[in-house]
């Protein structure tokens, strides 16, 4: 039997009273967060039971509280000093405000009185508090502490760079550009560490730093496409790369030729994230890129990954073979090295021996013997693979098949029983076959040695604001659907754009051509086909070029149909 609703105190009565949340619901929910000593505004939100929102109204008005918006709230006014991080965590209170004998505290929870108290006895000051939303109050928190751990990195001033490019030389030659007092330098090093902890707020997979004869600008790719997030005085340049080559511990000497460096920035006590750096000389000066590398997005596993059904049964069942060679391939920044270490995570066991050459290794994972490519010293892809060979590996990786020499090697490895991994920078999967052909390896090989080739992109994925499109049938078949597909009542949605994503994509999903090398394929391959004919095998066999896995996306309404058309060649 149902409990009775005068049972449930102060906002849980209250938040039944106007129908928020059944009765029923709450008091499990209020059992739930007493058990697991959760408070229960932020059990409510964390379940998605109640919007934060109408959570706030609601205890507003039932406790006489005044509700703010912490989105309004100028940062320049929060007191850093008065309160320690830890009580901030455990009370789950934000210290917003300092007035005279007073202080003003953001809560989600107007009866959270015992962390009122903390904080009063921890400042000495008394304590009122503000009522805000509590999914604004934990991310508020969180970016508050990561900055304060960060060292307290703000915006920089207009006055700082005024004095900065006051300091620097015009002239911009010699090697006295590099040469900074830590004064002078200070800003310089405060905006780099404050663009790369941008970047990883804002969730980018790379930025470029760009010198132009009048301009200097920064660019974040955030879900694929770049944007611009910065412009800086054109005459701070050269302090700008130097720093950047100190960090990835490269030659700052060197602007002749480009370079390769790595960064590992810690950005809290628990948190480091790792860059991969590469310098270009250009007309006017050196453009730097600067590529996130996320460890944990190798341990998604393969259904976060957005391959299809059958998709997934072809890339476990080729992924467990004792031999053959399995191929990723697509641009630069599709995601291909993820997809390999995703299997390699799925092979990683104590039985099996797995060596790796990259160039440089992008993700360290335990139990994975990873070798670092040094054309340098004369570590190549081949040598590498060569010596790999001499330690009787189970599995071998190779980053990246550039040459004859290595194709030739992964190929004759693929042939000896050992199951070799590697990718290669084709379109699709027939081209694959054909660019194999051209570098000079046999078509007999090939069609012994491939098992699997997976194509891949990575389109915008759609917010939850996502909206239906009312798109003419006729335009729909024209896009590549059935009319199959478009009388069974298809589906078409577009971005929308909200607070939470702003253009209306958030995120990113897989879009792939998983092609296995069957006796119909293998025979064409064998007649020298070229990849047109591959791939009218292909699609007999069944498989499903991209542009087609794209469209199932489209259906599925996970992206867009224009996005689709963005990062494939259409139909």
């Amino acid at each position: 039997m149902a409990a009775n609703p005068v049972q449930l105190s102060g906002l849980a009565r209250r938040l039944v009273e106007e129908d928020l949340i059944e009765e029923d619901a709450a008091q499990e929910a209020l059992a739930e967060a007493t058990k697991t000593k959760v408070p229960l505004v932020t059990h409510l939100v964390q379940r998605e039971l109640v919007a934060a929102s109408a959570i706030a109204n609601a205890a507003s008005e039932e406790f006489g509280v005044p509700l703010m918006d912490l989105a309004v709230l100028d940062l320049e006014v929060i007191p850093t000093n008065l309160v320690d991080e830890k009580i901030i965590r455990a009370t789950h209170a934000m210290p917003i405000f300092h007035r005279g004998n007073r202080l003003f505290v953001a809560v989600s929870d107007p009866t959270n009185t015992k962390g009122l108290d903390d904080i009063k006895f921890h400042s000495g000051v008394a304590t009122e508090e503000i009522l805000v939303e509590e999914d604004k109050l934990s991310a508020f928190i969180e970016s508050f502490l990561e900055a304060q751990e960060g060292g307290g990195l703000g915006d920089l001033s207009d006055d700082e760079l005024d004095m900065d490019m006051e300091a620097v030389d015009e002239d911009g030659g010699g090697e006295d550009d590099d040469v900074v007092s830590s004064a002078d330098e200070t800003p310089v090093v405060r905006f780099i560490t404050k663009m790369l902890l941008d970047a990883i707020k804002s969730g980018a997979s790379d930025l470029h730093f760009e010198p132009f004869e009048k301009s200097y600008r920064v660019r974040f790719r955030t879900d694929g496409v770049l944007h611009e997030v910065s412009q800086v005085p054109v005459n701070l340049a050269p302090r700008i790369a130097a720093r950047i080559k100190v960090m990835s511990q490269m030659d700052i000497s060197e602007r002749r030729i480009p370079q390769d460096g790595r960064i590992k920035l810690k950005i809290s006590k628990s948190k480091a994230i790792d860059f991969r750096v590469n310098t270009l000389p250009v007309l006017f000066g050196e453009k730097i890129v600067m590529r996130i590398l996320d460890p944990s997005s190798a341990k998604m596993g393969i259904d976060q990954l957005g391959y299809e059904p059958e998709q997934k049964e072809l890339f476990l069942e080729a992924l467990h073979k004792p031999q053959g060679l399995f191929l990723v391939t697509g641009p630069t920044g599709s995601g291909k090295t993820v997809s390999l270490y995703t299997g390699v995570v799925i092979l990683n066991t104590p039985e099996l021996n797995i060596s790796t050459a990259e160039d440089p290794v992008e993700i360290n994972l335990e139990g994975v013997n990873q070798c670092n490519v040094n054309h340098k010293v004369g570590l190549t892809f081949e040598t590498a693979l060569r010596s790999f060979l001499r330690q009787d590996p189970d599995i071998v990786l190779v980053g990246e098949i550039r040459d004859l020499e290595t194709a030739t090697i992964a190929i004759k490895a693929a042939q000896t029983g050992h199951m070799v991994l590697s990718t290669l920078h084709t379109n699709s999967a027939p081209e694959t076959l054909t660019r194999l052909r051209q570098m000079g390896v046999a078509s007999f090989n090939l069609a012994t040695a491939v098992n699997l080739i997976v194509a891949q992109r990575l389109a915008r994925r759609l917010c939850d604001c996502k909206k239906l499109l009312d798109v003419p049938k006729n335009a729909l078949i024209e896009s590549g659907f059935t009319e199959e597909d478009v009388d069974t009542g298809l589906e078409v949605y577009g971005p929308n754009g909200c607070e939470k994503c702003g253009s209306g994509y958030k995120g990113r999903v897989g879009i792939y051509e998983v092609v296995k090398i069957t006796p119909e394929i293998s025979k064409m391959i064998m007649e020298d086909g070229n990849s047109i004919q591959i791939a009218e095998v292909c699609q007999k066999v069944g498989f499903n070029d991209i542009f087609q896995s794209g469209l199932i996306k489209v259906k599925n309404g996970f992206t867009s149909l224009e996005e689709v058309n963005r990062v494939t060649s259409g139909h």
